[in-house]
């Protein structure tokens, strides 16, 4: 595996591979990776001919320094563990590599609100962020496929609407949520839980496995009412927990009106942030 850290070698090295006809696989992150980065990872190499992952802390998605600033860096470990999985290129650039000469690179781009909803509304200007950073990445790895998370699912979302909008030669490939065996996602979070909040945790995962069970016969706002209720406890702050069209992250009427819904939430334990999803109807 080979570590590159200036735009232009990263560019140069992958117009000669696509010059010779071969397919190469992007996994964009943020670092201190764990067995869920991994999975996405595994599966562009498994893919295509190159797989490039960047490990890049986008200083543009935090709405708080102090968050950016606790964010792990754990480029030794992770840097191991990429060599093991086998990819190709590691991308390590400085901010200034990814926004030369203090240049925005801010993208243009309709989404007809999907982006001030459920993360959007606590994370305001976050999303701005991701969108301006991912769409920079894609413009220097020109991938054949772009590796997300389902974990992320208002992310992974948002940019399929920007590469749909903006006809990039790419296809967005999700990769279902690593959960660990007590149904807590896997997050570079959850380093920051103790091990009885890890145990707490698992609060999550059970609220929306039961909410998809409780849907078949209660209404939306029925199912989000109890939700509410059962996250509640005095250990659990919850943000927001919410059923929504899984393609326009728009509010649910009538849930017969709708063929693809998502269950989105975001909770507070032991003042670690958590977010989860499930697919409730597709």
């Amino acid at each position: 595996m080979e570590i590159i850290k200036e735009v232009r070698v990263l560019e140069e090295k992958l117009k000669e591979i696509r010059s010779a006809g071969k397919t190469i696989g992007f996994t964009p992150t943020m670092g201190a990776l764990h067995d869920g980065h991994l999975s996405l990872v595994s599966r562009s190499v498994e893919e295509n001919d190159v797989s490039v992952c960047s490990i890049f802390v986008n200083p543009t998605q935090f709405n708080e320094k102090s968050d950016l600033d606790k964010y792990p860096k754990t480029l030794d470990a992770d840097s191991a563990m990429l060599e093991k999985a086998s990819v190709d290129f590691l991308f390590f650039p400085s901010p200034k590599e990814i926004y030369p000469n203090g240049e925005s690179y801010e993208v243009d781009l309709p989404l007809d609100g999907m982006d001030e909803v459920l993360e959007g509304e606590f994370r305001p200007g976050h999303f701005k962020g991701v969108i301006q950073v991912v769409k920079r990445l894609l413009e220097i790895t020109n991938p054949n496929h772009l590796y997300m998370g389902q974990k992320d699912f208002q992310q992974f979302s948002l940019i399929h609407a920007m590469i749909t909008h903006f006809q990039m030669p790419t296809t967005l490939v999700v990769c279902p949520i690593k959960r660990e065996p007590n149904g807590v996602a896997m997050s570079s979070r959850n380093v920051r839980l103790s091990k009885k909040g890890k145990l707490l945790a698992s609060i999550i995962h059970w609220t929306l496995a039961e909410s998809k069970k409780r849907l078949k016969n209660n209404t939306v706002k029925e199912v989000e009412t109890w939700a509410l209720e059962n996250l509640t406890t005095e250990w659990c702050k919850v943000e927001y927990f919410k059923i929504v069209d899984g393609y326009t992250l728009k509010d649910i009427i009538d849930k017969k009106d709708h063929d693809y819904l998502v269950a989105s939430l975001a909770v507070w334990i032991e003042d670690v942030r958590l977010i989860d999803n499930m697919t409730l109807k597709q």
